[in-house]
């Protein structure tokens, strides 16, 4: 029934960390429940399965703990990119799909089952939702809390963050660019803000909303640095892709550890949209002439990829990373959740 438990909040967490949303594999429900068994927040990541998947998630997760834990979301937007830079690109691609002997994908635009997503977390109500990308209707962030799910979006401006609140939000994720993976900044054809974490973490203090920082979070002393800079928890993605629950790709398992990779990068090769990960020959190859265009161009990639990690292949493989990928060990999930409290 509506209201009838009652709403999570961050403060009641027992430690100040949440396991961040991380879509194509590396989220499970093992990882979320692990993560919450031991007081922090776990999170399913419902980016790129529908939602039937996405609830069966959710039953599994609440089969593994009574604690919180949290959905996260990507609220869709219309397609920003053109059927000739779609061909252009798919021309480029081509050879690469050849090496693995497959073909490209159909580079459609989809609002990833989001009308029935949105039906399950207003039937199921985890504790947790939270979006990314943009924002869903005022509507659906009213419906969710009379439901008693605390409402995050995830934001990297100013500018993104006052909309968040004007359409009801409980809570921001603040997203800096140190973050591995999709950045959450709502303009789906330009970079993003490249204000430093803790720089943004400044920015929004003064609004009065509860802040969780996000970006470069792979040891106690950086979750010190941002509840120092007013965050009220830390989101840490990066940390967890070696754990014992994540479902990461042993291409991308190896690839962290090899010390053959050094550096991260920003790229929209990969989906169209801009995300970090470990820099390889596929971005060397393709960053100069990737157009924006999500979700297009991720389906478009999507066999490539697969058949990349199939082979064990890092270097055609979408390694998402932070920048404090070498600092992240392996182990339990309740393990790393220790060494990321203060």
């Amino acid at each position: 029934m509506p209201g009838s438990r009652p709403l999570f909040n961050l403060s009641t967490l027992a430690l100040p960390v949440i396991q961040a949303p991380m879509a194509g594999g590396p989220s499970t429900p093992r990882l979320a429940a692990a993560v919450s068994s031991a007081g922090g927040l776990g999170f399913l990541a419902a980016g790129y399965k529908s939602a039937a998947v996405m609830q069966a998630e959710i039953e599994a997760t609440r089969e593994l703990t009574g604690a919180p834990f949290g959905v996260n979301v990507f609220v869709p937007q219309p397609s920003v990119i053109s059927p000739r830079d779609v061909q252009q690109y798919a021309l480029s691609l081509a050879p690469d799909a050849g090496r693995f002997g497959v073909e490209l994908g159909e580079p459609r635009h989809d609002d990833d089952d989001w009308n029935h997503k949105v039906d399950v977390l207003l039937d199921r109500a985890p504790a947790v939702v939270s979006f990314t990308f943009d924002l869903p209707d005022p509507e659906v962030i009213s419906a969710l809390k009379q439901r008693g799910v605390y409402v995050m979006a995830t934001v990297t401006s100013m500018p993104e963050a006052v909309r968040a609140l004007e359409a009801g939000v409980d809570a921001l994720c603040a997203q800096g660019p140190e973050a591995g993976g999709h950045r959450g900044t709502f303009d789906a054809a330009g970079p993003a803000p490249e204000v430093p974490l803790h720089a943004i973490l400044g920015e929004l203090s003064g609004l009065g909303a509860p802040l969780v920082a996000a970006g470069g979070i792979v040891t106690a002393d950086d979750t010190r640095a941002a509840l120092s800079c007013g965050a009220a928890a830390v989101q840490a993605g990066t940390a967890f892709l070696l754990a014992d629950e994540a479902g990461t790709k042993a291409a991308h398992r190896a690839a962290l550890t090899s010390g053959r990779f050094t550096v991260t990068a920003v790229t929209r090769a990969f989906s169209g949209r801009n995300a970090r990960g470990l820099h390889n020959e596929f971005m060397r190859r393709h960053d100069a002439g990737a157009p924006y265009g999500y979700p297009e161009i991720h389906h478009l990639t999507t066999p490539l990829r697969a058949a990349a990690a199939a082979a064990g292949d890092p270097d055609w493989l979408n390694l998402w990373a932070g920048t404090g990928f070498q600092r992240t060990t392996a182990g339990p999930a309740p393990q790393i959740l220790a060494a990321l409290t203060p």
